[in-house]
C-alpha cells in the first residue's frame, strides 16, 4: 500500500492487512497498556509494526470499535486515532533502549523495505555510488552482489571507472559471504549511509525557510531578517545557521571547489568574486591554474564599476549551483553543526 493511499481515513477492515490491524490495536491500547505487548514481541515483528504505525494516518472510529470492542467509548469520544513518527517513537521508547529506538525509527524514516538491501534498491544510484565509492572494494562488492543486477549495474556505471573494475573483478572471484561479513557490512550500512539519509530527510519549517532566504536578494534577506529578529530571535537565529551563503563557499575542500568553477560561467565567476572578500577570493584562486587566475584577474579588472544587482546575481547563482551539485552526490557541503555529512 503506497503512502499516498495510507493518508486516506480507513474505514473498510476488509482492506487492513494482519499486521496494519495490529498497528490499529496498539495505538487503541495506548501506551500503559500496549507495554506487556511490546515486550513479548521479537524484533522484526517490532519493526513491522512500528514501519506501519508510523505511515498509518486516520483510522475512522468505527473501524476501530470492530477492532478493539472493548474500547467503543473510548474511540467513540476521539473520534479516530492518528498515527505518527513521534507517537511510535515515544510509544517503543517505553520499553527499549534509547540507542535501539534511534535505530528503528532511522530506519523507518528511511527508503522504504523491510531489510537493509530492499531499502538500497529505494536509494538512488548516484547517491548511493557517491558512499560507497569511500568503501574498501569488497565492502562494495558484498553490497552490490546482495541488490538487484539492474540496480547494481546503474551504481556500477556512476563510480569511478578505475574503482569500479576493481569491484568488477571482486565480484567475480567472490564466493559464498559468510554470515558475520555480511551482519557487519548490514550494521555499517545502518549506522553511517541509512541514519544520514534519514537525518537529511527531517526537515523542519526552519530548514525550509532558509532555502527561501537563501534565494532573497541582500537587501529583502536584510530586512526581513531584521524583522523577524524583532518578533522571534529564536527562529531569526536558526535560520541563519542553517541558510548556506555565498561566503560557505570558502569552507568547501578544494576538490569541491575546483568541481564547482568546471560548472559555473566564467563571467558569472569575475561577477561574482568582484563582491568577494580577498580571504574567498584567495580560496577560489589558489584552486586554479596560474594562467586561469591571471586571466581572471585581468577580466575582473576589465569590468570596472559592476551594479550590486549583478554581483548579488551572480553570487546566488554559484550558490545555487554547489547546492545542486551537493544533491547529485558530486561536492560535499559540510554541516553548520560541525558535521561532515553528505546533503543528498
Amino acid at each position: 500500500m503506497s503512502r499516498a493511499a495510507k493518508t486516506q481515513v480507513k474505514e473498510d477492515i476488509r482492506s487492513l492487512t494482519g499486521p496494519e490491524r495490529s498497528a490499529v490495536l496498539m495505538l487503541a491500547l495506548g501506551e500503559e497498556h500496549a507495554l506487556q505487548v511490546w515486550k513479548m514481541l521479537d524484533e522484526d515483528e517490532i519493526k513491522e509494526i512500528s514501519q506501519i504505525m508510523s505511515t498509518l494516518g486516520t483510522v475512522s472510529s468505527s473501524l476501530v470499535e470492530k477492532l478493539l470492542v472493548d474500547f467503543v467509548s473510548q474511540m467513540s469520544a476521539t473520534g479516530s486515532l492518528m498515527g505518527s513518527y513521534e507517537s511510535t517513537e515515544r510509544l517503543i521508547a517505553r520499553f527499549m533502549p534509547e540507542e535501539k529506538v534511534s535505530q528503528i525509527m532511522e530506519e523507518i524514516r528511511g527508503p522504504a523495505g523491510r531489510t537493509m538491501w530492499d531499502k538500497l534498491a529505494n536509494v538512488n544510484e548516484t547517491v548511493l555510488a557517491n558512499y560507497l565509492k569511500n568503501e574498501y572494494p569488497q565492502t562494495v562488492a558484498v553490497v552490490l552482489s546482495k541488490i538487484k543486477p539492474e540496480h547494481s549495474a546503474r551504481v556500477l556505471g556512476a563510480l569511478p571507472e578505475e574503482f569500479a573494475l576493481e569491484v568488477v573483478q571482486r565480484m567475480l572471484r567472490m564466493e559464498s559471504v559468510q554470515k558475520d561479513i555480511l551482519d557487519k557490512v548490514e550494521r555499517t550500512l545502518r549506522v553511517e549511509f541509512m541514519s544520514n539519509l534519514a537525518r537529511t530527510a527531517k526537515r523542519d519549517s526552519h530548514e525550509h525557510m532558509a532555502e527561501i532566504f537563501n534565494n532573497f536578494d541582500r537587501q529583502t534577506e536584510s530586512r526581513f531578517l531584521t524583522a523577524l529578529e524583532e518578533r522571534s530571535r529564536d527562529s531569526a537565529e536558526r535560520i541563519k545557521a542553517l541558510m548556506f551563503t555565498f561566503e560557505d563557499l570558502g569552507k568547501l575542500d578544494p576538490g569541491s571547489i575546483q568541481t564547482l568553477l568546471r560548472h559555473i560561467e566564467k563571467d558569472k565567476l569575475g561577477l561574482a568574486l568582484k563582491g568577494a572578500t580577498d580571504t574567498l577570493r584567495d580560496v577560489f584562486f589558489s584552486n586554479m591554474s596560474e594562467r586561469a587566475g591571471k586571466i581572471l584577474r585581468e577580466d575582473m579588472e576589465a569590468m570596472g564599476p559592476v551594479r550590486l544587482k549583478d554581483v548579488d546575481e551572480a553570487q546566488m547563482r554559484m550558490v545555487n549551483v554547489a547546492k545542486d551539485l551537493a544533491n547529485k552526490g558530486e561536492i560535499m557541503i559540510a554541516s553548520k553543526q560541525g558535521e561532515d555529512e553528505l546533503i543528498y
